[in-house]
């Protein structure tokens, strides 16, 4: 495709690409403690984050992959005999994709209260079933972290401003799954998010969530994916699958605690003009999005491009939240009358308003939106200044 042959390119594998969480995970596991969980789906990097942390780290570990089922008995057998048998001599134990294992909680639990020298990490990528089963076990006894998709401002490591904005069409198209980056040309590309789309990115819904209907799910994500940055009704998602809206509620639930789509509620003070009760849906990766569409079109031939700008800096503001711990909260904000706002931010109680336009912005906020809120802030976020926003 010729509008990104004039990228000039920082020659790396996925694997090289610097990771918000490393040095944080490194210094917990350091402290020791207490368990650390990390959270993401399928191929966002969390194995290569860990190994990457422990190749820092001076001690003996030990790596289960908990697919393997000859440590499935051990660490779900509830037998500290047993679960000292397996890490004896180990300084540090690594547990990928722990979900796996029945009754995981309560043996780590064991683990961490009986063998406190003895260093625990643990993946997952679906907290519907991982958080379900370490809640109650582990509170107050975990770290826990959610890995995304590469965020802007790891990219921002290894590219300026000028690369970043020349990278940015990519972003938009094919998304930011690690894999991706080492990869050349859109032919691979495509290739891999349909591999992606069509196994990994249900599989865990489909195993631990209790899905009937795989072929309903997977219409419900493409009717999603045509919906970003508008409200979803459910009742109208069920008339057109054919569910209840009880049904796609929950598969709603489930694909938001896969880390494939996530929800904003509209904001609200209780004035009666105001839309408090439907969500708008993203998703946490548009290659995802892009593929489940099957429209991986440059820029200049598509008419979403509003959308999938709205999606870009509507979840890459959520990763910068999410990696700086910081205390915040995003809706949308839209009246009955149709006064709308892409983006209000509630932080140390002040609100901050933003819309996000790839071109031709307006100047103020809606007059309601000024009139119910006077002190607020208003910012129109652009393809030439949302560095600040998203990455700074």
């Amino acid at each position: 495709m010729a509008q990104f042959a004039l990228i000039r390119r920082i020659a790396y594998t996925s694997d090289m690409i610097p990771r918000v969480l490393q040095v944080r995970i490194t210094e917990q596991l350091q402290t020791g403690g207490k368990i650390v969980i990390i959270y993401g789906a399928r191929q966002v990097g969390k194995t290569t984050l860990v190994r990457r942390v422990l190749d820092d780290l001076p001690y003996r570990s030990l790596a289960i992959n908990a697919d393997e089922l000859r440590y499935n008995e051990i660490l779900s057998s509830r037998d500290l005999r047993q679960l000292r048998g397996l890490t004896e001599g180990y300084e540090l134990l690594f547990i990928d994709e722990a979900q796996r294992i029945p009754e995981i909680g309560i043996n780590l639990k064991l683990l961490i209260d009986h063998l406190p020298h003895l260093r625990i990490v643990v993946t997952g990528s679906s907290s519907l079933d991982l958080a379900s089963k370490v809640q109650e076990p582990l509170t107050g006894r975990a770290w826990v972290h959610q890995l995304h998709p590469i965020a802007l401002r790891e990219l921002a490591r290894l590219h300026n401003r000028f690369e970043l904005d020349e990278l940015l069409e990519e972003r938009l198209i094919f998304g930011s799954y690690p894999e991706i980056f080492a990869m050349s040309g859109a032919a691979s590309r495509r290739e891999y998010l349909q591999g992606l789309t069509a196994s990994y990115l249900y599989r865990d819904i489909l195993e631990i969530g209790g899905v009937r209907h795989s072929q309903k799910l997977r219409n419900l994500v493409r009717l999603l994916a045509f919906q970003i940055g508008s409200e979803v009704s459910l009742t109208e998602l069920g008339s057109q699958l054919q569910m209840s809206k009880e049904t796609v509620a929950s598969y709603m639930d489930l694909l938001e605690q896969s880390f494939v789509i996530f929800r904003l509620s509209g904001f609200s003070r209780n004035l009666r003009k105001e839309v408090s009760k439907q969500n708008k849906v993203y998703f946490w990766d548009l290659g995802v999005r892009n593929t489940v569409i099957d429209n991986l079109k440059p820029l200049d031939a598509r008419d979403d491009l509003g959308a999938l700008w709205e999606n870009f800096v509507v979840a890459e503001r959520m990763k910068n939240l999410s990696y700086r711990r910081a205390s915040a909260s995003l809706f949308f904000w839209r009246t009955y009358t149709g006064a709308e706002i892409d983006i209000v931010e509630e932080r140390d109680g002040e609100l901050h308003a933003y819309e996000c336009k790839w071109s031709k912005p307006r100047n103020r906020a809606p007059d309601s939106f000024l009139t119910a809120y006077p002190d607020a802030t208003f910012e129109v976020i652009t393809r030439e200044n949302y560095h600040a926003y998203l990455v700074d």
